[in-house]
């Protein structure tokens, strides 16, 4: 009678809840097993575009540069090499240090058209940057997915870029800019994702890092390639930028799959284990047969989010966005990581325009901030691992802003104010890179590509703001050192607005997110009672 009463099952008197579907992560992951080099390979060779991507946003610091120019034998006596500008000169009375065609300001004849027409077409190009963002950023989680998206990018990026090496003239160079800055601006937004989302958790920030190592890489051949073509003419620049390229983006065509999580979240439940098994294949698991029920039921679930108006894959292109405006903790996280962002931005894109304003040589000064990308980029890597992504944001800001701010104390010409432009520069760096990284935390899958494709958006309108201020800044430093470090200091602060999210697991829609974030408020509560 014991032995029986032991082993009778005890009767319940409610009812069990269901059990909740996995999550695409979690069932991802159980399929493709550890990442293997071949998908290791892969995800790096994706990153790969934030090379071409940094040549395109940094090529006009030396195409469209102001050439030096020097008085001729038996010039008219006003004529005096300290001269602020040869306009006023009667015409024979200067010359060029270098041929014409060297950049476009020489060989078009802007150097007297006024700074309007000078910096029109980098004007353009962010412009460009801008329409781009906010036009094609809800397609890569919409119609087209991440691949699809970033190959279109890549295409009419170096299409545009081989077609600018043949302006006529400044008007056909700008208008070929702004197409050229249109597709580049989601290009950055598209490797990042897509790499991030194709290996498993333990390389994701490394994923990440090789993505920003790729962009300085890309930054750093910019001078290599000035400085060979520095007597040739500017279309060379272009010609040796966009053709590889476009042949990248043709490789990557062949090579790399979409995104299995998309694809589930979309609802294209098939498409999706064939992306895992041939991912799975790729890192030891070539014989997979099993009936992958772990992705069926997340397909099941996701299908249902979505016959439900839930923050899942349907409602149209522009569907994200708003699933992002009718959710007040969706919209305060974008408000607070884009105001941030702008700071950064504005540092980042400026300063490298500003190089001029040290009073160095512009190729070793473009190298100078190129060099220090790779620092900060292994630093990035170690802040992700280790300590939390708000605190790194705002410690990095405001070292920027500081250092930023000591260079206009600093006397010009002197190597203390090059050291304190490069530690600004590398401090804006490591919090552009975490704030990328943060960025993806922060947003579930289902709006994840539009969510970054935003935050990018506001690193390039700070861009556009800092040309004016650059410009500004030869008469006053304060125009531009100070107002990048203010900028950059004050705005950084916005981040304490943001969660913490390391060592938690990405979601895949609003609601599960919405979920974690209750969780996390009711384990808050928790701890406070247990203090009182």
């Amino acid at each position: 009678m014991a032995d029986e009463a032991t082993t009778t099952p005890l009767l319940v008197s409610y009812k069990a809840k269901p059990a909740k579907a996995p999550s695409i992560d979690d069932a991802i992951e159980t399929y493709i097993g550890a990442t293997g080099a071949g998908q290791l390979f892969k995800a790096i060779l994706l990153a790969f575009a934030w090379a071409f991507d940094a040549q395109q946003v940094f090529i006009s610091v030396f195409t469209d540069a102001e050439p030096r120019w020097h008085c001729t034998a038996g010039a008219d006596p006003s004529c005096s090499p300290g001269a602020a500008s040869p306009c006023a000169l009667p015409p024979g009375a200067w010359a060029w240090d270098r041929p014409a065609e060297t950049s476009v300001v020489s060989e078009w004849a802007l150097k007297c058209a006024g700074p309007a027409l000078v910096s029109l077409p980098a004007s353009s190009f962010f412009a460009g940057c801008l329409a781009g963002g906010f036009l094609l950023t809800t397609l890569a989680d919409s119609l087209l997915g991440r691949r699809k998206m970033l190959l279109v990018s890549l295409a009419s990026m170096s299409v545009a870029g081989v077609l600018t090496a043949f302006s006529p003239n400044v008007w056909a160079y700008a208008a070929l800019r702004f197409v050229c800055g249109f597709g580049r601006s989601m290009v950055g937004t598209c490797a990042l994702v897509l790499s991030t989302e194709l290996v498993g958790k333990r390389w994701r920030d490394t994923v990440s890092v090789a993505g920003f190592v790729c962009f300085t890489v890309g930054f750093l051949s910019l001078p290599a390639l000035a400085y060979t073509f520095r007597e040739a003419s500017w279309r060379s620049m272009y010609l040796w930028t966009s053709l590889p390229s476009l042949g990248y983006a043709i490789l990557l065509y062949f090579l790399v799959q979409e995104s299995p999580r998309w694809l589930l979240v979309r609802g294209r439940k098939h498409d999706a284990i064939e992306t895992v098994r041939q991912i799975a294949a790729l890192n030891g698991g070539g014989g997979i047969t099993c009936s992958f029920s772990m992705l069926h039921a997340c397909a099941t679930e996701r299908e249902d989010d979505a016959a439900g108006g839930a923050g899942g894959g349907g409602g149209g292109v522009f569907a994200t966005l708003r699933s992002m405006w009718e959710r007040r903790w969706a919209l305060r996280r974008l408000a607070a990581i884009m105001t941030a962002s702008f700071g950064v931005g504005m540092v980042y894109y400026g300063m490298p325009l500003n190089v001029g304003n040290l009073g160095s040589n512009l190729y070793l000064s473009v190298t100078y901030n190129a060099l220090a990308e790779f620092p900060s980029s292994v630093l990035s890597w170690l802040l992700m691992g280790r300590i939390n992504r708000r605190s790194s944001v705002v410690a990095l800001t405001a070292a920027a802003g500081v250092c930023s701010l000591a260079c206009v104390a600093i006397p010009e010409g002197t190597g203390g104010r090059m050291a304190a432009e490069v530690l600004s520069f590398f401090a804006t760096c490591t919090a552009f890179n975490i704030i990328l990284m943060y960025s993806i935390e922060l947003f579930p899958t289902s709006v994840r590509n539009s969510a970054v494709g935003m935050v990018r958006q506001a690193l390039v309108l700070g861009g556009v703001a800092a040309p004016m201020l650059v410009a500004l800044g030869r008469e006053r430093s304060f125009w531009s050192f100070g107002v990048f470090g203010l900028a950059v200091g004050c705005l950084g602060l916005f981040a304490v607005c943001l969660p913490e999210t390391r060592g938690r697991s990405m979601s895949d829609t609003m609601e599960e997110e919405e979920h974690k974030e209750a969780a996390a408020a009711i384990g808050d509560m928790d701890s406070n009672a247990d203090l009182v």
